[in-house]
């Protein structure tokens, strides 16, 4: 099995097709089996049963008008293409914001909204997915901002399991990028509809038909023109509308941060155009272009955008904010609304579980698709947060609802914890960034903070109803960088503890001690890249007011022994270990440290018995 690693393109096709293909089956450690195609919204299975669900009353069914209303959209670039800006751009067009802020700010600057911690303001980089929320034109829009950098790919793959749109942006001058690449590849196995915004305009670019011959030929994605370009650099004088044949002049914003000036004029109107462009080779070729599109381009396609088969392309430039309003208007109207997902139902069988083989579970679970407009609510955690407000120490878990409504005090199921054991879900907030409001009821396709004591996990799954209800989980990256961290300060023990404690729950980094250590030893951070190590530091220092000692460790892959202990000892007795160090993880899993790939494949190869897997989940309360 190949690892998961946002490094290689092609492991992460690898692992990614393992989770999202529909000819693979995955044994989970919770006691039910996932069938890799769960993952694909569009997935021609059937309805959710409710034969067994007569007890809910009243019923939590969402309104239909609040499903309908609701989009969401996460947006995924390779780094400094543009994201947060563009992120912010469609909250100041959508009255989220009176002021756009910038990524590295001047003195008379707002920060941005989705970079809240202090390390993305100093770096002006995205390290952890955001969630903000507005209404626009009566629709309810939902936007996961993502982390561009690969050291954080796992938080954007996170993110884009709780996402129904995805929107790609890319850079003018550079097109597709490696990391872009990578994350195309996860928005194509989830089938999500994907949006194409061509970004930074005002600078100098490749050729429109340059940007789209390239996402052609290395995706096989077809592109339809939305937005047409008319000019770039200090030449960009706007866009052409090719859905109304309305062209759009823009003039920069008089006050930075604030919306561009636009004058429309209708395409046939070739006099005005003429003279408000004032070049007249941008005229000629706005002319020939609009012409030639109509001849070359297949139509588009709604039901083509929503299989993932064509992709919408718009170029604009997020800084100046030209074309940005139009995007989201388009989107608005081409969008899909929240789509279902597939979950594995059980029965409660009442007790302990032993462990089974992999196709016995899956005899025992029902793959069915649970759709927005189920009777009962459902929803995954796909991230957790810890300090969004520091003088609280406050821990949030981020919960995508699939169906049915939140309601305020409501009592769920856990899909890690036995059948009887419900969790009072006294308050939900509304998240915008780092702010938050209380809510009394949200509908599918939101996403909502609840209070997180502990007990949820990213990839868990809450329910309602009698059946017990579990979405895939989110695997974990296999780490490659990995190092012991020291607290030099024994005065600050405690803090440094909880400061430790609340960042492993977020998933930050990964946590592993020798075997047998119950806390006393030394502790191993595991991560997929160096910055991660960084964040740490940074907000241990930040947040927590404790230093920390970094000494790295000689290893480069970890793969869990999912054949246990006694595979373990056995492998180590025969000598098949050597120069293998042995650890365990937070749920005190075997986890075996190698220092290169032919090591992992050579025993992985060797000892089928130790079962390897290049990922890790959280497991069943029950276990």
């Amino acid at each position: 099995m190949v690892m998961f690693h946002p490094k290689a393109s092609s492991a992460l096709i690898t692992l990614t097709t393992i989770f999202f293909s529909s000819t693979t089956s995955i044994t989970t450690t919770n006691a039910f089996s996932i069938n890799s195609s769960t993952l694909k919204p569009f997935a021609s299975t059937k309805l959710y049963s409710t034969a067994d669900e007569t007890t809910a009353a009243p019923t939590l069914k969402a309104p239909q008008t609040e499903i309908d209303r609701r989009r969401n959209l996460a947006i995924i670039s390779h780094p400094d293409s543009g994201k947060t800006t563009m992120t912010e751009k469609l909250l100041l067009y959508g009255g989220a914001l009176q002021q756009a802020g910038a990524v590295r700010q001047k003195a008379e600057q707002r920060a941005t909204a989705s970079d809240f911690m202090e390390m993305e303001k100093e770096r002006g980089i995205s390290i952890s997915s955001t969630v903000m929320n507005f209404d626009y034109q009566g629709l309810r829009v939902n936007i996961l901002d993502t982390p561009g950098h690969q050291d954080f790919s796992e938080d954007t793959y996170r993110a884009l399991a709780a996402a129904d749109n995805a929107v790609m942006l890319l850079d003018a001058a550079k097109g597709l990028e490696p990391q872009t690449r990578k994350l195309f590849e996860v928005c194509r196995m989830r089938q999500l509809p994907l949006f194409t915004f061509v970004n930074k305009m005002d600078r100098p670019a490749l050729t429109p038909y340059e940007i789209m011959d390239q996402i052609e030929e290395e995706f096989g994605l077809e592109t339809h023109p939305i937005l047409w370009p008319i000019g770039d650099g200090d030449r960009f004088k706007g866009v052409l509308d090719r859905l109304t044949n309305i062209v759009h002049l823009y003039s920069k914003p008089t006050k930075r941060g604030a919306k561009a000036e636009v004058v429309e004029v209708p395409l046939e109107d070739e006099a005005k155009l003429k003279e408000l462009i004032d070049d007249d080779e941008l005229f000629e070729k706005l002319l020939e272009d609009a012409e030639l599109l109509v001849e070359l381009m297949n139509p588009l396609d709604l039901e083509r955008i929503m299989a993932a088969d064509q992709s919408p392309l718009f170029f604009g430039s997020a800084m100046t904010n030209f074309g940005v309003q139009l995007f989201l208007d388009k989107f608005c109207d081409m969008g899909t609304k929240p789509l279902g997902r597939n979950a594995s139902k059980r029965a409660d069988g009442g007790g302990k579980k032993k462990k089974k083989a992999a196709d016995e579970e899956e005899e025992d679970d029902e793959t069915e698709l649970v759709p927005p407009e189920h009777e009962e609510f459902t929803g995954f955690v796909f991230k957790t947060q810890a300090n969004l407000d520091p003088k609280h120490r406050d821990r949030l878990a981020y919960v995508r609802i699939v169906s049915g409504t939140y309601e305020k005090g409501m009592k769920v199921g856990h899909s890690r914890s036995k059948a009887s054991k419900k969790y009072n879900l006294a308050q939900a907030q509304a998240l915008f960034g780092n702010s938050r409001d209380s809510i009394e009821v949200a509908y599918p396709g939101d996403v909502i903070g609840i209070n997180n004591p502990g007990n949820f996990a990213i990839g868990d799954t809450l329910f309602t109803g009698n059946a017990k209800v579990a979405f895939p989980g989110i695997p974990s990256f296999s780490p490659e960088k990995f190092a012991y961290i020291r607290n030099p300060n024994p005065s600050t023990y405690k803090s440094f503890q909880k400061g430790i404690d609340q960042l492993l729950a977020e998933g930050a980094v990964q946590a592993l001690r020798q075997r047998n250590d119950d806390g006393g030893g030394p502790l191993i951070l595991a991560a997929v890249g160096q910055l991660q190590f960084e964040v740490v530091q940074a907000r241990l220092e930040n947040e927590y007011g404790v230093e920390s000692v970094l000494e790295p460790m000689g290893y480069t892959m970890a793969r869990w022994a999912d054949g246990g202990w006694d595979a373990v000892d056995k492998a180590d007795k025969d000598g098949k270990l050597f120069g293998i160090m042995i650890v365990q993880d937070r749920w005190k899993r075997p986890v075996l440290l190698f220092r290169n790939d032919w090591k992992a494949a050579s025993v992985a190869a060797e000892e089928k018995y130790l079962e390897l897997l290049p990922w890790s989940r959280p497991p069943s309360f029950d276990e």
